[in-house]
């Protein structure tokens, strides 16, 4: 792949971010800087939930390979859609443009940048959420309180992001290891874990999904993170950090900690909280640390998202977008809106196929001068459409897969098809 570095002419300002144009040459990051940012990214206590009850409803072993194939998926969709991305020093929206057309990206530029805001939400609201369970404090107050600390956060651009991801990251990994040699100090047998049952029971295609869906909003918007790195190379292995190796590990630490105990609730935030001395303390700051993580990164994607589709300034649309995210998690409505955006999950994908089809195999490097391009908007349908019947027809399947395979096989298609209307 060539490398397409944007040009070294720069703004003043030196703590720009790029929100309507490439990032240039001389503005890159290190590759560790980079990788900060990814690699802290799925070391979230939230992701561990989902191992534990992947492995609760498939047993240890197939549970794994459930979690380890979704990763992998992970990694090629995610890695190639940031070697893109580091290519030109493009963020998400402007590598939308290049496919759907200058005015036609709205639209999927929209849809991920409302979703990822909405995931804010509902990770600010956990916080409250769950430490009302262990503690005697307000639910509605710690979720406004963890927002706006969120949203301080995310004022300070890419740079506090990959603070966030070197503290949180490690952090994450020792207590994950801690909470684990508890779990299993009641000598079950762990690798023997059939799963609870029938009644519980998963289905091997619906668990890569989940693993998919936990980063594919995020996921098809690495533009947005990957853009600062020197090369595409440097992008990739950055990548490889959170997919496979951080969203496995941390997928196997829930799972280990369900197949320990018998049980899908246990997290490694109860596990810690439960150890003596000044372990709560230090869980309590796990807990906020590793949920900062998450939502700095939703909320920096969802506002230079939308500081590119209304051309303001990144800094302004955060705090515009953190304020409301806060407020819906503060009035609590935030947990009406986790099925949808897990319905929503599915409908993302197929753009990010469509963005790898058109730039990576056909009309490589090459933007499109149109404002709408009619063909990647007929691929979505049919990709988004497949993934959505799936769901419901052929449980069995993946619907990432198949959302995935649809939606790029029918963009080449149709685009070869009409080759000379595919500028």
């Amino acid at each position: 792949m060539v490398t397409e570095l944007a040009p070294t002419t720069a703004p003043a300002d030196p703590h720009s971010e790029f929100e309507t144009e490439p990032v240039p040459a001389d503005r890159r990051r290190s590759l560790l800087s980079v990788t900060s940012v990814w690699a802290g990214f799925p070391l979230v206590i939230t992701s561990t939930l989902s191992g534990a009850a992947i492995v609760h409803g498939l047993g240890f072993v197939q549970g794994t390979l459930a979690i380890l194939v979704g990763c992998l998926l992970l990694f090629a969709y995610v890695g190639t859609l940031s070697a893109l991305a580091a290519r030109r020093g493009d963020n998400f929206s402007l590598q939308a443009s290049a496919t759907f057309g200058h005015t036609g990206y709205v639209i999927s530029s929209a849809l991920l940048s409302t979703l990822v805001l909405g995931w804010f939400a509902v990770q600010s609201a956990l916080v409250g959420e769950t430490l009302a369970a262990e503690f005697t404090v307000n639910t509605t107050v710690i979720s406004v309180l963890a927002g706006l600390l969120f949203t301080a956060l995310t004022l300070l651009g890419i740079r506090a992001l990959a603070v966030i991801g070197a503290i949180s990251g490690p952090l994450f990994l020792i207590f994950g290891v801690i909470a684990v040699v508890s779990a299993a100090a009641g000598g079950a047998d762990i690798f023997g874990y059939a799963g609870a049952g029938p009644d519980s029971a998963m289905l091997f295609g619906a668990a890569v999904t989940l693993v998919f869906a936990l980063f594919a909003d995020s996921g098809t918007m690495t533009a947005d993170f990957t853009r600062w790195a020197k090369t595409p190379r440097a992008a990739i292995i950055a990548t490889s950090t959170a997919f496979p190796v951080g969203h496995f590990i941390t997928m196997l630490f829930g799972g280990l900690v369900a197949a320990a105990t018998t049980s899908v609730d246990a997290t490694i935030f109860s596990s810690v909280l439960d150890l003596d001395g000044l372990f709560p303390v230090i869980a309590v700051v796990l807990l906020v640390l590793n949920l900062a993580s998450v939502c700095t990164h939703c909320l920096y994607n969802a506002a230079v998202g939308w500081s590119f589709i209304t051309k303001q300034r990144m800094r302004l649309l955060t705090v515009i977008l953190g304020i409301i995210g806060t407020v819906v998690a503060g009035l609590g409505v935030w947990a009406y809106f986790v099925d949808w955006l897990n319905i929503l999950g599915i409908i993302v994908p197929p753009i990010g196929a469509i963005i790898i089809a058109d730039q990576a195999v056909l009309r490589r490097a090459t933007p499109t001068t149109k404002s709408i391009r009619w063909q990647p908007f007929a691929a979505w349908a049919l990709g988004s459409g497949a993934a959505l019947v799936s769901n419901f027809v052929a449980p069995g399947f993946s619907n990432v897969v198949v959302g995935l395979i649809v939606a790029g096989l029918s963009y080449i298609a149709i685009a070869t098809a009409t080759k000379n209307d595919r500028a």
